[in-house]
């Protein structure tokens, strides 16, 4: 079956290469010139992933991070997005947004069919189940919802990074995922050291999923190699 991607992309010359280069490998390819044809076409026939210029789309309409999270409200489609704008705290802002990926320009055509590839592939490894209990917590991953199992209190809000770091631990339970394969699938290259990325974003979900933060019973760690969704919570570290 061939797969459809969504390109958003204001430039003609631009998006015309995009729309050849993704039509000779086989993709089936939309496009939209702005953020508002974009959400519309993706809610009437979902993508199997966007690519999103960044730098064209600009307001009045609705620029590329009202249409990432607009996306993300209901679809967890993967979106590569394209920007000269290469800085630490830019490719940083896209990803906490809900992006994939982050393909600086100007780029190679084979390089951003490469990340096209990738994200297809960890969406086509993303089956397991879609319900999973973490302690108290009752979390849906299709739905990216978080619930008291009991149903009492409010449900629990996890931005985007923290959904993309909790997700492959929940879909392999007791299995270790590395933390160089966790920064690059959220961070992208070049990121491998940055293991404080992960720290941070970890506490936060032990702060919002475990009955002790400090003593984790469900989100383990195992030193010098990476994490471990425990379902039981039977090997606290």
């Amino acid at each position: 079956m061939r797969r459809h991607v969504l390109v958003v992309e204001h430039e003609p010359h631009l998006l015309r290469a995009l729309d050849v280069s993704l039509t000779a490998q086989s993709y089936a390819v939309a496009t939209a010139p702005d953020a508002t044809s974009a959400l519309r076409l993706a809610a009437g026939k979902p993508p199997d992933a966007v690519i999103v210029d960044l730098d064209d789309l600009d307001p009045p309409d609705a620029d590329g991070a009202d249409l990432i999270i607009g996306l993300r409200c209901w679809s967890s489609t993967p979106v590569i997005v394209l920007s000269e704008h290469t800085g630490p705290s830019d490719v940083a802002e896209a990803l906490d947004e809900g992006a994939d990926d982050y393909v600086s320009k100007p780029f190679a055509m084979e390089e951003l069919l490469a990340r096209l590839r990738a994200v297809l592939r960890r969406t086509d490894r993303g089956g397991g189940p879609r319900m999973v209990s973490v302690g108290d917590y009752a979390v849906d991953l299709t739905a990216r919802t978080v619930v008291s199992a009991a149903g009492r209190g409010e449900p629990v809000h996890l931005s985007p990074t923290e959904w993309r770091l909790l997700t492959p631990l929940l879909r392999n339970p007791g299995r270790l995922v590395t933390g160089h394969q966790l920064l690059r699938d959220i961070w992208g290259p070049g990121h491998d050291e940055h293991s404080n990325y992960l720290r941070i974003y970890i506490s936060g979900l032990r702060h919002k999923l475990e009955p002790d933060p400090a003593h984790p019973r469900y989100l383990v760690t195992e030193p010098g190699m990476g994490y471990r969704f425990e379902p039981g919570g039977d090997m606290a570290r």
